[in-house]
């Protein structure tokens, strides 16, 4: 299955679309429930999911504080992908709890849809965890850096790595590279790499001197044959491999200082 569904140059997380699929049914449920009560379906439905979505937000960002405090408004950027969802399903069971202690006639209603949405949703993370992510190792793919070296992947068995797929014509992508290159900063035991898809050596070497990115990691792929063995189209995507090789995390779409912390965090643990 994956991390996303690909629909031409469009790719959508499981995880955001199991979570709306499971929204929709608690809803319909609720709703569908109320109504046989002899109850106008109220405004529970929606306060529930936005509860649950701002406390599965305020959950990752209090793992967070530095990387915050460091961009408070990206706090509100929600592109990053920053959720702790467990926390989301807590205040939701929360919500549900006090209309049970008020004695809401809605109490009912919203319990069952609650338990219809979130169980959707758990089947959907479940299938996903026992199919994927894709357990591929580093791939046999070898490219040639602006320093006129060549990085083969195989070989950087033993250290962590983080592979970037990235275009200069991306806007996504320029606006994470200095979230990337102080991350390189920070944490030398692993190996950042920048893999260009599909553009001209000169293109990208001035835009590479222009961003201060280091020109031994800074590889061409003119064909962008490394994203076509990932099975990677989307840009920008960000890959987490541990020292052993193997791929624990994915990451599509643009990083925080926050959401790249949290990937990092799963390639650094020790086993």
């Amino acid at each position: 299955m994956g991390d996303t569904l690909r629909l031409g140059p469009l790719a959508l997380s499981w995880g955001v679309l199991f979570l709306f699929a499971g929204w929709w049914l608690g809803t319909w449920v609720h709703e569908r429930s109320a109504r046989r009560q002899g109850l106008v379906p109220g405004p529970h439905a929606w306060r529930l999911g936005l509860v649950a979505l701002l406390v599965a937000r305020l959950g990752f960002v209090l793992q967070y504080p530095a990387e915050y405090a460091a961009a408070p408004w990206s706090v509100i950027d929600i592109r990053d992908g920053g959720w702790a969802p467990w926390c989301g399903l807590a205040a939701a069971l929360a919500y549900v709890a006090v209309l049970a202690w008020r004695r809401s006639p809605w109490r009912r209603t919203v319990a069952t849809g609650l338990a219809a949405g979130a169980g959707l949703w758990l089947v959907g993370l479940a299938a996903q965890h026992w199919s994927g992510p894709d357990p591929a190792p580093l791939p046999h793919w070898q490219g040639v850096a602006l320093d006129a070296s060549t990085v083969a992947l195989p070989e950087l068995r033993g250290q962590p790595v983080v592979i970037n797929l990235w275009a200069t014509w991306c806007p996504p992508c320029r606006r994470e590279m200095p979230v990337l290159r102080q991350a390189r900063a920070q944490h030398p035991q692993v190996r950042f790499l920048w893999v260009d898809q599909g553009e001209a050596p000169d293109v990208v070497q001035r835009f590479a001197a222009q961003q201060g990115l280091p020109p031994a990691d800074v590889l061409l792929d003119p064909s962008s044959r490394l994203g076509a063995l990932l099975e990677r189209r989307a840009l920008p995507t960000t890959l987490f491999f541990n020292a052993e090789g193997g791929l624990v995390a994915v990451r599509t779409g643009e990083l925080s200082s926050a959401s790249l912390a949290h990937h990092l965090a799963q390639i650094l643990q020790k086993p």
